[in-house]
């Protein structure tokens, strides 16, 4: 055994002692999941030599046969895990197993649920996955050199998985990794080869990358013990390479968990060899719930990204666009140069056709979910439809078959529910119909019973309710679908077209010039307040309502740029008014200019309001208000 020096004891994280006691006391009822994430982070150390050795070959130390071995000794019960990656130094040990980042640790123990076995597959996706050894261990110890250091700078880290560990310094004459598992006395089950090998095949068959076990092996009575013997008991192919035809479903979903560090099994996936001008694989997965941190647009995110089957880069954003982040896979190329960086791939014109056939690739995948599942597709919007929106404004060159996925509330529903699609809006529209009606509002409930659906009731016309905070960005990218065209149905001048009679129209017409002269009474008693005052086509039941002039913004823009400190244009909404609504005819009848204005104005208010804008002055509101309150009760 080799002398240890610079031996010192440091205690653990505050965080890392949480997990270790959720590991210890809470989390029991998969233990076999020790072996998947000790292999997996072996499998990512393989993986990073692998790369490292591209610029710097010495890395390898001419021991280029990259593998894990996983062994056991059923007397000293213990389990030892070793392979030849990358390797760790004295002060990556330190890090590495004594710290963790405290925003994983905070995710982890908010997403933990309650049930065990559930909570036991989060372990991966949080980083935590070593800790996971003091399931079936009461001491773990580590013996690492990092490849390229001497072999005098190796290191000796151990703990029970208390408040505290050791480490030292020892020599290590090969680089890579060895843990060594003493096992809790309840847990000598796994210090056999059968269990071991049932639990490789079970998750890690898919690991590109040599799994050995000891061949089991008899020595003959009066010989020496034979030399090991050692047998790979995983497929040890990269399972991309394969032909679709002999991976099992099993296998594609064991694979995404793997690369994903999920523990539900994905909504669907593709997998593709593309030859010719371009030869390339990919298999890309589509999960089933969002991960944590979606909406932390500079969070980690892009394929695993091969090179003739050699590990390149972890998170390779640019074949895909920003709005597909949550798609999970790898891709391998024949094309690239295996010292490729990020520079580069953001340069490089191949990558440019790449990222439009996976694109494309993934959008043909959830069009086939979204017909062929409804009920999965439905499930995948609601995680994922709002990253979906961002499509259209970043994606022009597919923005009509982004537009087809999309989902959203309507008319037709009663519990706001996102479950309408454009295609289904349009087969069950109007005949004459030649536009898609829409409005956007802070919620549900403010937008079903808004004043600016009543025409469309009366005359039984669907509008699409957009209630998410980004909707109206959205639209201001999708002017048309299938060739007809949206209109927001609070904005502008009202115009049914076809679905307005000849006889509707002459009679609008009509009430219009008779009322002129209330027209001009409300713009004098409303003025600075308005920028139009107009007789409305779009109420039976209010009195009045407030439209946003064509080339203004809308309410959830300005919200938007509001929060975000920007400088909002100003502009004043248009007030339209029912000239059959009783209020208003006793308005066209008053006589007094002030009680007039006075009316005006709370009608004005009211219309704010029906619109879930706030008031500009709420005091003159209740004022005006108390003040007719008190004239009425005598």
């Amino acid at each position: 055994m080799s002398v240890e020096t610079q031996k010192e004891t440091l205690g653990f994280q505050t965080e890392v002692k949480q997990l270790l006691h959720l590991m210890i006391h809470s989390l029991y009822s998969n233990k076999e999941i020790f072996l998947r994430e000790l292999i997996s982070n072996a499998s990512d150390a393989v993986d990073k030599l692998r790369f490292e050795a591209l610029s710097k070959p010495e890395l390898l130390e001419g021991g280029a046969e990259l593998k894990i071995r996983v062994s056991y000794d059923k007397d000293a019960k213990t389990v030892t895990l070793e392979d030849n990656g990358i390797g760790m130094s004295r002060d990556d040990a330190i890090t590495h197993l004594g710290t963790i980042a405290k925003s994983g640790t905070a995710d982890f123990m908010k997403n933990l649920s309650g049930d065990q076995k559930k909570d036991s597959h989060l372990i991966g996706q949080f980083g935590v996955g070593f800790y996971s050894a003091f399931i079936v261990a009461d001491q773990v110890e580590v013996f690492s050199r990092r490849a390229g250091l001497a072999a005098s700078e190796g290191v000796h880290w151990s703990s029970k998985g208390e408040g505290e560990f050791e480490i030292a310094t020892v020599d290590k004459a090969d680089r890579g990794t060895r843990i060594v598992l003493h096992l809790k006395s309840a847990e000598d089950e796994f210090a056999d080869g059968w269990r071991l090998r049932n639990i490789i095949k079970k998750y890690s068959d898919h690991i590109a990358l040599p799994i050995e076990l000891p061949k089991e092996q008899a020595a003959a009575e009066g010989d020496d013990a034979p030399a090991q013997e050692w047998e790979v008991v995983n497929r040890a192919s990269a399972l991309w390479t394969r032909s679709r035809t002999e991976v099992k479903d099993e296998e594609y979903q064991e694979f995404y968990k793997h690369i994903a560090h999920d523990y539900e099994n994905p909504l669907s996936w593709s997998h593709n060899k593309v030859e010719g001008k371009l030869e390339y694989s990919s298999l890309l997965y589509v999960p089933a719930r969002a991960p944590f941190d979606l909406y932390q647009r500079e969070a980690p995110k892009g394929l695993k990204l091969y090179v003739q089957r050699v590990f390149v880069m972890d998170q390779a954003e640019s074949f895909l666009p920003l709005y597909l982040r949550f798609i999970k896979g790898v891709v391998d190329s024949n094309d690239l140069s295996l010292n490729v960086s990020r520079e580069i791939l953001q340069k490089d014109p191949i990558i440019d056709s790449m990222k439009s056939a996976l694109t494309k690739r993934v959008l043909d995948m959830l069009e086939k979910l979204a017909k062929n599942e409804p009920e999965q597709y439905q499930g995948f919007w609601k995680n994922f439809g709002q990253v979906m929106k961002e499509g259209p404004a970043e994606d022009f060159a597919n923005k009509e078959k982004i537009a087809g996925l999309l989902r959203f509330a309507s008319t037709q529903g009663d519990d706001g529910e996102q479950n309408v699609s454009l295609t289904e809006y349009l087969a069950r529209a109007k005949e004459g119909q030649d536009k898609i009606y829409y409005l956007s509002g802070e919620t549900y409930a403010q937008v079903k019973n808004s004043p600016h659906l009543e025409v469309f009731r009366k005359k039984g016309i669907e509008v699409l309710l957009l209630t998410d905070r980004i909707d109206e960005w959205l639209m201001s990218y999708l002017s048309d679908f299938d060739g007809k065209s949206f209109v927001d149905v609070a904005r502008g001048d009202l115009d049914l077209g076809n679905l307005d009679s000849e006889e509707d129209k002459k009679a609008a017409e009509e009430v219009a010039k008779t009322k002129e002269g209330l027209v001009e009474r409300i713009k004098t008693a409303l003025g600075d307040a308005v920028s139009e005052v107009r007789v409305s086509h779009r109420l039976t039941d209010s009195p009045a309502i407030l439209a946003i002039g064509e080339q203004d913004l809308g309410m959830q823009m300005r919200q938007i740029l509001e929060a975000s400190g920007q400088k909002v244009p100003d502009s004043k909404p248009i007030f339209e008014f029912n000239p059959a609504h009783p209020l208003i005819e006793k308005l066209d009848a008053e006589q007094s200019e002030e009680r007039f204005g006075d009316l005006s104005h709370i009608l004005f208010d009211q219309a704010a309001l029906a619109a879930g804008d706030g008031l500009k002055d709420p005091a003159a509101y209740v004022r005006r208000l108390n003040k007719l309150l008190v004239e009425l009760s005598v």
